[in-house]
Order: C-alpha cells, then structure tokens, then sequence
C-alpha cells in the first residue's frame, strides 16, 4: 500500500497540468474577418481607354457634319457609293471591337475578358434569356415613348436608303449582325468594365457607358 501512494504522489505532479487543462473550457477560435471584396482592375491601360473614347469621338463628329451637309442636300448617292459605305462601316465595327481586344491582351486578358466567358449548362441560358426578355420589353417600350416625344423635332440625320438588290440587302444584313456583336463587345465588354474599375460602381458604370453610346449616336436622332 505505502508503495501505491508513493507511486501516485510521484505521477501526481506530472499528471495534474494536464488533467486540469482538461476541465478548462476551450478557448473560442478567433473571428477571422472576412476579407473586403477585390477592387475591379482596368482590363486595359487608361491610355488605350482614351484612345478608343477619342476614335469613337473622331467617326461621331465627321458623321455628324456628313448629316448637316446631307440635310441641305437632297442628292442621292450612287449604288457603289452606297456598298462602299456598307463596307467601311463593317470594316469600322469589327476594326474597334479588336483594337478594344488587343488592349485587353496588352494586360493579359482575352476575348472571355470582354465576352464574360460562355453559359455552363443550359440552365444558365435559359436564365440569361429570362432576364433579357423583360429588358428588351421594356427598351422597345421606351423606345417607342422616346421616338413620340422627339418625332417632331426636326434635326439633321443621315440620310438612310434602304437597301434593295441582292447585295444592298446581305451587307445590311452583314452590318446590322457586326454592329450588333462588335457594339456589345466595346460598350457593355470593353468601356463598361473600364468604367467600373474607374469608378468602383456598377450603376456608375452601367449609366457612363449607355452616356458614351447615345452621345456617340446622336447623329441618328430620327
């Protein structure tokens, strides 16, 4: 017996930190805060922002003394005047859609940079549709409200002819499908995303770049 005892005061002391560290509560993990949400960066240089601003500003301008002029005229240009414009204007579209394409390459980025990659799973094109609908609804709506409100103000346009023959009509085609994608590429994909990193607001963003795109097209006001 009097060797148990001593055996147990002997293992006591070592034992003892331990079996109380056990009866103490365990200490709550710390709270890690949550990490502030990445700031947008430019998806191309500043420099190359301003040189496509000051492009767009260039065309919008020289379109705009072309409407003036054709409004005091009421010649008609020629078949081939007219396909050249169509061309030119094709070339235009697809010629700032890659020069916004290569100062996004310039940083690093590529064409999903600008086109914010593609749908995973018919699920999510099937809710890029729904949320379009509503949209494209309440544009045409608007629009309409719009072209109402203006119809009577006269200003200087240019003048439009509409196509006719074979090749009139698949290059008005060829332009309309262009302006459609290369539009989307440089306003909502390239100037958009320029004006979030700039401003840290998408709102901001959203409300500079539909800014941009009707001041760059006021010369077709009717």
């Amino acid at each position: 017996m009097l060797i148990a005892f001593q055996m147990l005061f002997a293992i006591l002391p070592t034992r003892l930190p331990t079996w109380v560290n056990l009866l103490k509560p365990m200490p709550a993990d710390p709270i890690t805060p949550a990490a502030p949400p990445a700031r947008p960066s430019f998806i191309a240089p500043l420099w190359h922002m301003f040189s496509v601003l000051l492009i767009f500003g260039y065309f919008s301008f020289r379109d705009a003394r072309h409407a003036q002029n054709a409004a005091s005229s009421s010649a008609v240009g020629s078949h081939g005047a007219i396909i050249r414009a169509y061309l030119l204007m094709i070339f235009y579209e697809w010629g700032m859609a890659a020069w916004a394409w290569g100062g996004v390459q310039f940083k690093g980025g590529n064409l999903r940079t600008l086109t914010g990659g593609r749908w995973t799973s018919w699920r999510s094109l099937a809710m890029d549709v729904a949320i379009a609908i509503p949209f494209w609804g309440l544009w045409e709506l608007t629009a309409r409200l719009v072209h109402q409100a203006v119809d009577r103000v006269q200003t200087p346009t240019t003048p439009y002819h509409p196509p006719s023959g074979f090749m009139d009509v698949f290059l008005w085609i060829v332009l309309s499908v262009s302006a459609g994608i290369c539009e989307e590429i440089v306003f909502r994909g390239y100037l958009q995303q320029q004006f979030r990193a700039a401003t840290r607001s998408v709102v901001a963003a959203v409300l500079l770049q539909g800014f941009v795109f009707g001041l760059l097209h006021t010369y077709q006001m009717r």
